[in-house]
């Protein structure tokens, strides 16, 4: 099984957009996100068009974040991304003739709202400042023992 790991994936770029002091190119998020530019511009036109990125064209040019990373929640990224589903798990079919299917999809249909809302809402309540103050804490702790930092994107002008 497939999981879809796009949400993860933006927020990891995002991350590394706060913490840059220049526009980062397509080229090099891809690097991060062992992707392909091509696939990083579709994603990130995505995230322009909801307003947390922004593009910039020319020599030194890439994308800048133009959110405010202390209210911008997973959630408002999650729904940039055209909320995906969350779970892999579904019914047989949508509106089934069966009526042991019917009974089925109800009980099962409950319980996935159920868990999304509960899902959404943690995602509503965790900040993109939230996620680099853990990030910024846990390099902390890993400069003690090591010399570079593992997630910097490499520069390759």
């Amino acid at each position: 099984m497939n999981l879809d790991s796009r949400l993860s994936s933006v927020l990891h770029l995002l991350l590394h957009l706060m913490e840059a002091e220049n526009a980062i190119p397509s080229e090099q998020l891809a690097t991060a996100m062992n992707s392909n530019p091509v696939v990083v511009r579709r994603t990130m036109a995505g995230l322009r068009d909801a307003g947390l990125v922004r593009s910039e064209k020319g020599h030194g040019g890439g994308w800048r974040l133009s959110c405010d990373p202390a209210k911008t929640t997973v959630l408002d990224v999650y729904q940039a991304l055209g909320s995906p589903r969350l779970f892999a798990v579904g019914n047989r079919h949508d509106a089934p003739t069966c009526l042991i299917e019917q009974a089925v999809n109800v009980a099962l249909n409950d319980a996935f709202r159920e868990a999304e809302n509960l899902i959404t809402t943690q995602l509503g309540t965790l900040t993109l400042s939230a996620l680099s103050t853990d990030f910024s804490e846990r390099i902390k702790i890993y400069a003690h023992t090591h010399k570079e930092n593992p997630h910097a994107i490499p520069d390759q002008r």
